[in-house]
């Protein structure tokens, strides 16, 4: 008789990663077939040292015109699967759905069936439910139960060869992302909150406390906006101290024209879990209050230096002044704030940064850059958002325009 054991990840330790890497732990593997809705390159990522050495009996099917699953996603899981099919339904309200994992042995199988995406948060944050069965293949009614499923979904691409397509090369991912129908991991929409807070305190629910740990994937380094052709102005004499300070940075001109307004942001920063000092609302007796965030490493990659990635990457179209303090830069810019989905509105917020690389902050490789609270204070200030993230989003039609989001 088949082995079964339900999985609630979340409500408990148990995740549908652990339980999908286990799958593998038989002998001689002879297929591996995955079916998902929804694919992201930190989901790969998550089982791609069990698919690596089966790459040749991979068979994956890929849900894709559903807004999630993504280029990079798809790309990855393309080095690590020998034939990986995505399934275009040609509508928004129609959803390739179907979550499923399974590993067929000589005389094993198993299968985890159930709400589990080959997302980073299907295979650990998400709360999800879903089945892991063990067959024995030797036992001729679960053999035929392995075959037909096998079958099933093996057999798409023949039967609906318009919708189901392998993914043959780069170009053909190329062309999905240009038509729209994957997204691009570094391209997000935005947040779209539909009610604005009536209050600064109306929304206290902590964050749920789940027992798996929540993962973060690095970010992938975004790229800086480019520059638009700009007029020249006139050159503002710089003293001394100012030319020490800002000869590694470069010059940049605000867009010689308004832009409108986009509806797709990229992400270029995501904080790790916010402190009291990163809120304003410190509690020890000999802490004050500083009224900003440090804008520090977060999850950048490794190869990318936070100490200059701000101003030159993120905010190098900000029309930036020197100001009072010596070697300190600083510019100002509108944030759209949005704590746990809802809208707190539009924000006129100040940038400070430090340009001084003779500084022990810079040797030590703290953070130059930070992002003062200013008017949005009374908003972030809040107890419930400890332990939150913070992403920034940069506006891609109106790159001097940004979102932040707690959540």
């Amino acid at each position: 008789m088949a082995k079964k054991e339900f999985i609630l990840q979340g409500f408990t330790k148990r995740t549908h990663g652990a339980a999908a890497r286990e799958l593998f732990d038989i002998d001689d593997v002879k297929r591996v077939i995955i079916s998902v809705a929804f694919v992201s390159a930190s989901g790969v990522k998550e089982l791609a040292k069990q698919l690596e050495p089966t790459k040749a009996k991979v068979f994956v099917l890929a849900g894709i015109r559903n807004d999630i699953t993504s280029y990079q996603g798809l790309a990855a899981l393309k080095e690590l699967a020998a034939d990986v099919y995505t399934v275009d339904t040609g509508s928004r309200s129609v959803l390739f759905h179907p979550k499923l994992y399974l590993v067929r042995g000589k005389d094993h199988a198993r299968l985890i069936v159930g709400s589990a995406n080959l997302t980073l948060g299907g295979l650990n944050n998400n709360i999800e439910a879903g089945m892991l069965i063990e067959f024995d293949l030797t036992d001729a009614t679960e053999k035929a139960l392995v075959d037909e499923i096998e079958a099933q979904l093996t057999g798409l691409p023949a039967a609906y060869p318009e919708h189901v397509v392998k993914v043959k090369s780069k170009a053909m991912l190329d062309a999905l992302l240009e038509s729209g129908r994957v997204v691009d991991e570094m391209a997000m929409p935005p947040p779209r909150p539909t009610t604005a807070t009536a209050g600064k305190g109306g929304d206290t629910i902590t964050r749920i406390k789940l027992l798996v740990p929540v993962l973060k994937s690095a970010l992938v380094k975004a790229k800086a906006a480019a520059k638009p052709p700009a007029t020249k102005a006139p050159a503002k004499k710089a003293t001394a101290k100012e030319k020490k300070g800002a000869k590694h940075l470069p010059t940049a001109a605000p867009p010689s024209a308004p832009l409108s307004i986009g509806v797709e942001l990229e992400l270029v920063w995501e904080s790790k879990p916010l402190a009291e000092r990163d809120l304003s609302i410190p509690s020890g007796s000999n802490t004050h209050p500083t009224g900003s965030i440090n804008l520090d490493k977060g999850l950048l990659p490794a190869d990318v230096d936070h100490r200059h990635y701000f101003r030159d990457d993120v905010f190098n179209l900000l029309d930036w002044q020197f100001s009072k303090t010596p070697l300190q830069e600083e510019a100002y810019a509108k944030f759209q704030l949005v704590l746990k989905g809802i809208s707190a509105g539009e924000f006129d917020l100040r940038i400070a940064h430090s340009t001084n690389t003779e500084s022990r902050t810079y040797k030590q490789r703290n953070a130059m850059t930070s992002l003062g609270w200013g008017p949005a204070r009374p908003w972030v200030g809040r107890p419930d958002l400890i332990g939150r993230t913070l992403a920034l989003f940069r506006d891609k039609a109106d790159p001097t325009r940004f979102v932040l989001e707690i959540d």
